[in-house]
């Protein structure tokens, strides 16, 4: 089956190319770092496959995730590699283009964003441009679906004929000797083409290259890394491919005789990247989003399907399983247990899914990078920069794929504490259960309840990063490098499709994930060590939450129902809001915004709220931890530090608050 490679830097509009152009949806943001692995789909019409590899900006890589791309060229062999290049931003763009081209593999070079190559004092001349590259050379405004049909009718044809790029940079005479004689050794093993490409990228000092020469027993290679190194061969090449990219350019640029030069970037970016006011207006931003979330549109839609779910659906459903003459055992497991706590978990599926629309606005519109920007001068007070801050805002939508985009940071020990801080940002698996208390406490002030727990957990996440930044003995950060995108208007059908990809996660794990932590939910609270019971004080789950019930109580927590439900949210923090609904109706406590009356009070309540934001991740998330660091030591100081975290924290707040109130 033929296969295509999507290969570009980041912040291209490669993902969004990729959705257009294949039958499978990939996630889309607009900012650095959204492709953390390799992502397949099928091309229209065809049956080639497309790659949609991470975005880089060489083929040596200084993270994880550019090495996914290496790697993959290493041993994939596609057929066909789809360049994807910002149209304004080429100088930058080529470097990858060029080692791309010398590979031997077919290349179509795609210049996207070409709108905003319209509002520069420079066009390009596009023959020219294929003439220089010798390659297929074609533009698109991905966006916008301009230029897309061409591109992927140039695609099939290119496919059904292929060709070899015949692309060839001329080197230094040093380096070009010292290629003859590397590509003579190697032709009996691979290609020309390819050995030549081979002893280019181990030259210019690639890491993958070089591993991959050593693990193959590429004698010509190793042999000779230390004579390469010494001439300084590295440099040579950059600087050889640098000249080529200027005189390119000069020969392809013509002046644009209709500038239409956009200045409401820079105009909002004088604002929203101020070094007073970026801040402040980064947490407006998000103050809004909860606003809309909690109190104007997500909280009246999550009333409605709660009054939907609990009185027509349960009625009918105790009306149907009582006519089919279902066993009472069975009828109370799936209206009691089951219809009850998935069902109450998925009511405030209408405030994910508001804020997901939000997080998705303000990433299609370009505001992130702006975001990442802002808290880089934050972050380097702490020992991070800016990097770190997009793992960390990704994984507000999860914490497992927040630990998974570190690999875009290239310092091991910066990528091993943004891994650390990841779980202490608030998923959305914990919405429903902040939902059910903010509803209950603080209904005039549900958004900024809520809010303050996000910014608590980051100012959680930097503290301790500065204390890993001492014990590390971090001297200095990496330097933070972005670009900022053009601002663009948000496309409805990306914020929908960006909406139901961040959602579908959470209403997939109401089907299955707490659906199996509610009927084991439901089973300890009708087993006893004796067996069956009817009093749910004597089941297993009062037991193993009246035996922990004392660690709790310098929380401000006084029922074991909570302190079990606590419990089940190590496996999924969902399935705490589902355990709650599910122990105390079994207990004969159905109303839960009364029930926590007599319970709480704002203050214990707010500090269940920080214990439950910060404690022992679920269990996706400390595998991935592991997988990631390599290391089951981290992964349990990670679910042991949060906790006492957590613990000591919530403690602090209820103990010194109940002096005051």
């Amino acid at each position: 089956m033929p296969t295509i490679a999507l290969l570009g830097n980041p912040n291209t509009g490669k993902t969004t190319l990729f959705n257009e152009l294949t039958d499978t949806y990939a996630y889309v943001g607009n900012w650095t770092g959204v492709t953390v692995d390799k992502k397949i789909g099928q091309l229209h019409d065809s049956p080639a496959k497309m790659v949609d590899l991470p975005g880089i900006y060489s083929l040596n890589p200084l993270t994880k995730d550019e090495a996914v791309a290496t790697d993959y060229l290493l041993t994939a062999n596609p057929n066909l590699i789809l360049n994807v290049t910002n149209a304004s931003q080429l100088k930058r763009n080529l470097l990858l283009t060029i080692e791309l081209l010398e590979s031997g593999t077919p290349v179509v070079l795609v210049l996207n964003m070409i709108d905003d190559l319209y509002q520069t004092p420079y066009l390009l001349d596009l023959p020219t441009l294929a003439q220089r590259l010798s390659c297929q050379v074609k533009t698109t405004n991905a966006r916008n679906k301009q230029g897309v049909a061409a591109l992927h009718q140039r695609l099939l044809t290119s496919l059904d004929q292929p060709t070899s790029s015949t692309f060839q940079l001329t080197y230094p005479a040093a380096v070009e000797q010292a290629l003859a004689t590397a590509v003579t050794h190697l032709t009996p093993r691979y290609s020309a083409t390819f050995s030549r490409w081979l002893a280019i990228q181990f030259m210019a000092q690639n890491q993958t290259i070089r591993d991959y020469a050593q693990q193959h027993h590429l004698q010509a290679l190793t042999t000779a890394a230390a004579d390469y190194d010494r001439q300084n061969f590295e440099r040579q090449i950059f600087q050889t491919r640098q000249a080529f990219i200027t005189t390119t350019l000069q020969a392809a640029q013509r002046l644009n005789p209709d500038v239409r030069a956009n200045h409401l970037t820079q105009r909002i970016d004088e604002w929203v990247t101020h070094p007073l006011l970026g801040l402040p207006i980064f947490v407006g931003i998000f103050w809004l989003m909860f606003k809309l979330s909690f109190d104007w549109i997500g909280t009246p839609a999550s009333n409605l399907l709660n009054t939907w779910l609990s009185g027509p659906i349960t009625d009918w459903a105790n009306h149907l399983l009582s006519t089919l003459g279902t066993l009472p055992f069975l009828q109370a497991l799936l209206v009691d247990g089951i219809l009850n706590g998935v069902g109450g978990v998925l009511t405030f599926v209408p405030q994910i899914f508001v804020l997901f629309a939000c997080i998705s606005i303000l990433e299609d519109s370009g505001y992130m990078a702006r975001a990442a920007l802002v808290t880089d001068r934050l972050m380097q007070v702490f020992g991070l920069n800016g990097k770190s801050f997009i793992p960390l805002i990704i994984g507000f939508g999860c914490n497992v794929t927040g630990v998974m985009a570190t690999r875009t940071i290239e310092q091991p020990k910066e990528r091993l504490i943004t891994i650390l801080l990841s779980p202490f940002m608030s998923c959305s698996a914990r919405l429903p259960i902040y939902s059910l208390f903010v509803a209950a406490f603080f209904s005039r002030h549900q958004a900024v309840i809520v809010l303050s727990l996000y910014f608590l957990g980051i100012v959680v996440a930097l503290a301790m990063a500065k204390g890993y930044q001492l014990a590390f003995h971090l001297k200095a950060t990496s330097d933070f490098i972005i670009e900022l995108p053009q601002y663009h208007l948000p496309r409805v059908d990306l914020i929908l499709r960006g909406t139901w990809d961040k959602g579908k996660g959470f209403v997939k794990k109401a089907g299955t994930v707490i659906f199996a932590g509610t009927v084991l939910v439901w089973l300890l609270s009708n087993l006893s060590w004796h067996g069956m019971t009817t009093d749910i004080d004597q089941s297993l789950a009062a037991n193993l939450g009246q035996l922990l019930l004392p660690l709790f109580i310098p929380l401000g927590v006084r029922s074991w129902q909570v302190v079990s439900a606590l419990i089940t949210g190590v496996m999924a923090k969902e399935i705490i809001t589902a355990s709650m609904i599910v122990l105390f109706h079994l207990s004969g406590q159905t109303a839960l915004v009364a029930t926590f009356s007599g319970l709480f009070t704002p203050l214990s309540a707010y500090s269940l709220l920080v214990f439950i934001l910060l404690y022992i991740p679920c269990f996706s998330t400390l595998a991935t931890i592991k997988a990631e660091t390599g290391s089951t030591k981290w992964m349990l100081y990670s679910g042991i530090s949060s906790f006492l975290v957590a613990y000591a924290l919530a403690t602090i707040i209820f103990q010194v608050g109940s002096l005051f109130v």
